[in-house]
């Protein structure tokens, strides 16, 4: 198939190996937890006098931040990061936050306040609400409290992501979280970006931290020195950030392990090659980020194809975006939209944009995605930065059973149930039942006792 400048993996379902092509697809997209570039490779010798997998770096320094405490971190920031800090000096001081607002241009701080406006509407319309259900002789009742004080992970290695705070930080406010402290690590695009700390401030977070990395996630899950433990972190980062919330996690709870971004299209005549272009360059500009288009008019993808390698000539991120494309990207042809619709469910895609003249169709046969972004003016630019819901979804095909975060996922559910003795006689015959069976007579006994006369 003729794919231009572009070296992009064409896919067509109808081809004897297109199982096999897939298969090997659809493992590049999983999560991976023990490929390191020469360059990380090296790094890992001279930290640890060994070569080590990801895994068991990750493991390495979150056992001893577990021991030695805020030390290590600090250790581990200087020979990761190449940054000398102190316990003095690895929070931010709130007279930086404070500076970095009032040089904010005002245009950027007004974007801020409209965009936290928008995302607290949405998230207080899904947040979970107390259900009472009156039953014979009491009421049984689920609950619903805010975790008292999480963590929030902000990446800050090849660019600044303020957007991050707004789709973390305010969902958490809109639940309730009392205490929310910021790790950001120190970079230019990190702990040092002015926007970065102008929108803390205007957030009103005041806990941010110099920290990144595996020893980042493990300072809070654990508790250092200066650094309160929190009950769940939350947020997206490098591989060793995901390794580190899955190791800690039972310490601390996590929103979910993330990989790399990613993003599937699905394209009909209707959709403009350009928009859709833009789309799969949008994704694969993270470097990496996984970009894949499905179609099943072969002129259509075609198409699309021809005008990616053109527009990649004219953006900033182009060669960061190509490599990315011809690394982890895509075209799938299949052979009608039924099939294309089961090839989002098999891939469960972190975004998934809709870029086809009936969509409605389509919306209802799909079932995992992390976010579906409908129709030829919804890319997926708005629900990165603007329109309500979070941007923090479910990657590497976890959108079978994994969710985006919201408000809700800082809410902890509890059941309380209140009967009266008429109420407990009602269930009594019920329990007793089951609690013979499983032969323990105790708990049968707890009921018993009540009902006798």
């Amino acid at each position: 198939m003729p794919l231009g400048k572009l070296n992009l993996l064409w896919i067509d379902t109808r081809a004897e190996n297109a199982s096999d092509r897939l298969e090997r697809l659809r493992r590049k997209l999983s999560l991976q937890g023990d490929v390191l570039t020469p360059r990380a490779r090296e790094r890992t010798r001279q930290i640890f006098g060994q070569e080590l997998t990801p895994q068991e770096v990750v493991e390495r320094i979150c056992r001893d931040v577990a021991q030695r405490g805020l030390a290590a971190a600090l250790d581990y920031t200087r020979q990761i990061d190449g940054v000398e800090l102190t316990a003095q000096t690895v929070r931010t001081p709130l007279e930086e936050l404070q500076q970095a607002h009032q040089e904010a241009e005002p245009a950027f701080l007004e974007a801020i306040r409209r965009i936290r406006r928008r995302i607290e509407r949405f998230q207080r319309a899904i947040l979970h609400q107390d259900v009472r259900l009156e039953v014979e002789g009491g009421w049984l009742e689920e609950r619903y409290r805010p975790i008292r004080r999480i963590g929030i992970c902000v990446p800050g290695g090849a660019a600044a992501y303020p957007s991050t705070l707004l789709m973390t930080a305010v969902p958490a406010q809109v639940a309730g979280v009392e205490e929310i402290a910021v790790l950001v690590p120190p970079t230019r695009f990190g702990a040092y970006h002015p926007q970065v700390l102008a929108t803390c401030w205007e957030l009103g977070l005041r806990e941010v931290y110099r920290l990144g990395g595996a020893q980042g996630v493990a300072a809070l899950a654990y508790g250092v020195q200066g650094i309160p433990k929190v009950d769940k972190i939350v947020g997206p980062g490098n591989l060793f950030v995901a390794l580190a919330k899955k190791f800690v996690f039972g310490q601390v709870a996590i929103d979910s392990l993330a990989g790399p971004s990613e993003i599937v299209v699905v394209v009909d005549h209707s959709a403009p090659p350009e928009y859709t272009a833009m789309d799969l360059i949008a994704q694969a500009e993270h470097a990496p980020g996984a970009s894949i288009l499905i179609g099943w008019q072969e002129e259509v993808l075609e198409r699309t194809v021809e005008a990616l390698a053109e527009v990649l000539d004219r953006l900033e991120r182009g060669q960061l975006a190509r490599e990315s494309l011809e690394a982890f990207g895509a075209v799938v042809q299949a052979r009608d939209v039924q099939e294309a619709a089961e090839l989002v469910d098999w891939i469960a895609p972190e975004h998934l944009q809709l870029a086809v003249e009936e969509p409605a169709p389509l919306l209802q046969r799909i079932r995992y995605a992390g976010a579906i972004f409908v129709g030829h003016h919804t890319p997926v630019a708005v629900g990165d930065y603007a329109a309500g819901p979070s941007h923090v979804l479910p990657t590497s095909g976890t959108a079978r059973f994994a969710s985006g975060l919201s408000a809700n996922d800082f809410l902890r559910a509890g059941s309380v149930l209140w009967l009266q003795k008429e109420g407990l006689a009602e269930l009594a015959p019920d329990i007793v039942q089951l609690a013979t069976v499983e032969g323990l007579t105790a708990h049968r006994a707890s009921v018993e006792v009540r009902l006798q006369k």
